[in-house]
């Protein structure tokens, strides 16, 4: 069993006008997202161990391992890109009730829940995540993370939206500003629909 590239759940230009250009999902996804694709599979080629295992497993029997260093940073950021396409969408921005009754929950308010998630977003130095996630308890909670690490493979919760804040991410549309993107994902991009989706399964 060989890992895919999954097919964005949009065109490429469909987000242009809500503040990421077409080039950019070309480059994200079709270059980038692409070649960790690539390079897992040759890896888990190399290795019988792995062969047969799902994404989760893999993530799980790499994670922590120096030896499997090279596949768990692949195999997580196919996961983490995975994710990341599930939380844009053209018609982001707007909170469902049923999400917004629990952002008010569990952080005061939606808007205290977007200044936390941008705090997170913007204190992760260098390449990195931001993650809105259900936890084990069953609150929802931000969290941020480096490189390929996520809540997922940690087992922290569930996701429900994730930001990627690799400069690859951003800086065809923003150059360096890191928190104009911000700002527009919440806004303008954020699958908040799929979020709540995902909440009612948690």
């Amino acid at each position: 069993m060989s890992f895919t590239l999954p097919s964005l759940p949009y065109s490429t230009n469909a987000l242009a006008e809500r503040g990421m250009c077409q080039e950019t999902l070309e480059l994200h996804h079709g270059k980038h997202h692409f070649a960790y694709v690539t390079a897992l599979n040759g890896l888990v080629e190399k290795n019988p161990s792995l062969q047969g295992k799902s994404l989760e497993e893999v993530i799980r029997l790499s994670r922590g391992n120096p030896e499997l260093t090279p596949v768990f940073n692949n195999a997580g950021q196919h996961w983490n890109h995975s994710a990341f396409w599930q939380s844009l969408t053209p018609q982001g921005g707007r909170v469902p009730g049923s999400l917004e009754k629990r952002l008010t929950g569990d952080f005061g308010s939606v808007d205290k829940f977007k200044e936390s998630f941008k705090a997170a977003a913007l204190g992760q130095f260098g390449s990195g995540w931001a993650w809105l996630v259900a936890g084990t308890d069953g609150k929802l909670k931000i969290s941020k993370s480096a490189n390929a690490e996520s809540p997922q493979a940690s087992g922290a919760g569930k996701v429900l939206l994730v930001l990627d804040v690799w400069e690859h991410a951003y800086y065809v549309d923003y150059r360096n500003r890191r928190a104009e993107f911000v700002d527009n994902f919440l806004a303008r991009l954020a699958n908040y629909d799929d979020a709540a989706e995902k909440l009612g399964r948690a």
